[in-house]
């Protein structure tokens, strides 16, 4: 892979791939999740499975490790952030703006990443990673063009957008706790139990406060999803994004954002029938060209 002018060792390499193609995929999964449970529930249903699958694989290699006060403090932020409250307001969103627009919202993450951990984590910024990045929207942008034209500016819709930056901002936040978290040596799948189990609670009890019922659908489709969403969704694809925050830093890791809705669309190719257009493999390239240039090592 480096004579491409790749610069991720294979481990590296292997997590970032896990977490493009997993949450690429969750996409349609998610599909099978919306009927007769409200979204939040369903969520809160993934984050609590999730969060237990873990526990029990922790307390039976016995790496079930307790944590300090301070550690359960920003474990959990870091789930309040990253597993909980960001979907509250993003799927708030979705349902008055386009899924491409979402995307386009959520994938600037990868500028948020660098600002915060420049703030908070005092992490150096590499002018190749802005670039990189600033290319990776502009294809964004190009690969959502038709939904994003049909975009209002009403009142709703800009409310929209704005629960949809705010759930962004709370995702990246979520970034720079688990960067801390790891900095501090904390093992990862801990953090994540914890912080998946906060993060479920408090989806409960947003569901409590807005009269959402709390009810499980029976359905095998609504199961299977749930499982799949549950444990490669959120066990698998969290651990390897968290760990990779650890090993390549906040920014480069949420470049990922911008490449899983690309792997949503491809899929969608598949099985949807989805029609690309010239400007939109424009775009697919000029993301994959920033991916490049993010990734690039020892550039400044």
């Amino acid at each position: 892979m480096r004579a491409l002018g790749w610069p991720l060792p294979m481990s590296n390499l292997l997590l970032y791939t896990i977490t493009v193609v997993i949450w690429g995929s969750t996409w349609i999964a998610i599909k099978f999740q919306l009927g007769t449970v409200a979204p939040i529930v369903s969520i809160a249903h993934r984050s609590m499975l999730a969060a237990l699958l873990i526990f029990l694989y922790l307390v039976l290699r016995r790496r079930l490790l307790p944590l300090s006060r301070r550690d359960h403090v920003m474990v959990c932020l870091q789930g309040l952030c990253l597993f909980s409250g960001n979907y509250i307001f993003i799927y708030h969103a979705t349902a008055e703006l386009a899924s491409g627009l979402v995307a386009v919202v959520f994938s600037t993450m990868v500028i948020l990443n660098m600002v915060n951990g420049a703030i908070f984590l005092r992490l150096p910024t590499s002018k190749m990673v802005a670039l990189g990045a600033g290319i990776g929207l502009v294809g964004m942008v190009a690969v959502f063009l038709p939904q994003l034209e049909s975009f209002s500016l009403t009142d709703a819709s800009f409310r929209a957008l704005l629960l949809c930056f705010v759930g962004t901002c709370l995702a990246s936040f979520g970034n720079i706790f688990a960067a801390r978290n790891s900095r501090n040596g904390l093992p990862v799948l801990v953090c994540n139990a914890w912080g998946m189990l906060y993060g479920a609670l408090a989806l409960y009890g947003s569901a409590l406060l807005t009269g959402a019922p709390i009810t499980v659908d029976w359905d095998f489709t609504y199961m299977g999803s749930l499982f799949y969403l549950a444990v490669f969704g959120s066990v698998v694809g969290f651990w390897a994004y968290v760990t990779l925050i650890g090993n390549i830093g906040p920014d480069r890791a949420a470049y990922s954002s911008l490449l899983f809705p690309v792997v949503a669309l491809l899929i969608s190719t598949l099985f949807e029938g989805y029609q690309w257009t010239l400007l939109g493999l424009a775009g697919f390239a000029l993301v994959l060209a920033g991916n490049w240039l993010v990734m690039r090592r020892g550039t400044g």
